[in-house]
């Protein structure tokens, strides 16, 4: 943050040496702390005047409170505090003979359309600048550009520049703005490792208004005479990740244990010991109304069983995201993997040779090479599993660390099917889904290894999700 408001500071002192009054108007996000750091930063030079926008009690994070506790005891920049809408009025004023309007509103973390307080800001900002003629410096990205789609929202704010930390952000440079580009001190290891910072979106807070199903369908494709346990793994590991429903599509004799797990799955049966071409058409019906749908936990290898998995992914994969994991990786190898970014696999080693032919090399740069050489070549996502998880989609390619040896034990893999699922049916794409589905397994795995050491079961790492999450957002908060 210190880094990111002196470069922003830097590029103002460059291209405006003759301003006289700089107008910073900040937020209660890490965007904004960015914001308060330039404004102590550039009252060496000019009159500096700080605007934020809401309550200083809800800044979120412990950086940007402090940085707020700084500016806020310094003399010489006048600050201002917006509570609510007429309180914008007061901007008519200050931004009257404003040169430069500094924009730390909203950053990379934000989707759609800017409301509330934040986005009537944006709009009076934009009014403003008609009539006064000040230029408008942007933090990361203009407020209200959605990163994600790579594209301006309903609303952003008019800038003239725009300083974005560490490399360029999605869409950008499309824009048609000057862009600086400032290193903000980022090692190479926080670009290429999956991180907390990567759930940003992921643990906002939910709508009151939410209701069931809001948050993600997973039907679940998997279980047979042999294995009844690793389908209930991945529902009750996907219903701990924050998804609303769980349901198992199996054969009809092992309904009845698959029930007994946990009264929250909900178990649909096929007639027959294993899937097979005649439970197809049952299985599509239900990924009708799911939002992912994962295929293979305990399922089974049967000649029979590998052919009609491999149509029923051929035939929902355009349509649906889907998850393939255990036997179900074997039909791929058999039958040839459809070309279709809506798949994710999550194979080990082993299971990777068989699939592609290739043993991956322990070298992780090369072994990181292999693995996105197979993504760009069948258009899917792959996740090899290991002591560093390796994540690509042919395109992009991050290293995940979290995990231990204690995650050997039968039952994991599951489990981190199911929270992939989880998070791929709350709208985050295929690759987004297997990285932070990879760190979230792996942390939760850590967490339960704290307790239980190599003596951890796959319930175990699943009981630790929610610790694990939580860890997460106190460490995007900066409580840890």
């Amino acid at each position: 943050m210190e880094n990111a408001g002196k470069s922003v500071a830097d590029v103002i002192f460059d291209e405006y040496p003759t301003a006289k009054k700089i107008v910073c108007i900040c937020s209660r996000t890490n965007n904004g702390g960015d914001g308060l750091v330039a404004a102590r930063h550039l009252t060496s030079r000019y009159d500096v005047t700080v605007v934020l926008i809401g309550y200083p009690e809800h800044i979120r994070t412990h950086e940007a409170r402090k940085n707020w506790e700084i500016i806020s005891n310094l003399l010489t920049p006048q600050v201002i505090i917006v509570k609510r809408s007429e309180d914008l009025q007061i901007l008519d004023r200050i931004l009257a003979d404003a040169d430069v309007v500094v924009d730390a509103i909203f950053g990379v973390g934000v989707k759609g359309k800017p409301r509330g307080l934040e986005g009537e800001a944006i709009l009076k900002i934009n009014a403003l600048k008609k009539k006064f003629e000040f230029k408008v410096v942007s933090v990361d990205v203009p407020s209200g550009f959605d990163s994600h789609r790579g594209e301006p929202s309903e609303l952003m704010i008019d800038s003239d520049i725009i300083v974005t930390f560490h490399d360029m952000k999605y869409g950008l440079d499309r824009l048609g703005k000057r862009i600086y580009v400032k290193s903000i001190g980022i090692p190479r290891d926080a670009e290429i490792f999956v991180g907390p910072g990567d759930f940003i979106e992921f643990v906002k807070r939910r709508e009151p208004w939410s209701h069931k199903g809001d948050f993600g369908r997973i039907l679940i494709v998997g279980g047979s005479k042999h294995y009844t346990g690793a389908p209930a793994l991945s529902a009750l590991a996907a219903l701990r990740t924050g998804a609303d429903l769980a349901i198992i599509y199996a054969p009809e004799k092992i309904i009845s244990t698959l029930r007994s797990f946990s009264p929250n799955i909900i178990a649909e049966p096929y007639p027959g010991d294993i899937f097979s071409k005649n439970s197809i058409d049952g299985a599509i019906m239900l990924s009708e109304k799911s939002d992912v749908v994962v295929v293979g936990p305990g399922i089974g290898s049967d000649n029979e069983t590998l052919r009609a998995i491999h149509e029923l992914i051929e035939q929902i994969s355009e349509k649906k995201p889907i998850v393939v994991d255990a036997d179900a990786l074997k039909s791929l190898a058999k039958y040839g993997i459809p070309r279709a970014p809506n798949i994710i696999i999550t194979p080990h080693a082993g299971e990777f040779k068989i699939i592609f032919g290739e043993i991956p090399p322990r070298d992780m740069q090369q072994r990181g090479e292999i693995v996105r050489k197979y993504a760009e070549k069948n258009g899917i996502t792959i996740l090899l599993k290991g002591h560093i998880d390796i994540i690509s989609n042919g395109d992009k390619l991050l290293f995940n660390r979290t995990g231990n040896p204690g995650m050997t034990v039968g039952g994991t893999g599951d489990v981190l099917t199911g929270i992939i699922a989880a998070i791929r049916a709350q709208g985050f794409d295929s690759f987004e889904s297997a990285a932070m589905g990879a760190f979230l397994c792996g942390l939760a795995g850590d967490l339960a290894y704290e307790k239980f050491g190599y003596g951890l079961t796959a319930t175990d790492v699943i009981d630790h999700i929610p610790v694990a999450i939580r860890r997460i957002e106190a460490v995007i908060r900066g409580e840890s």
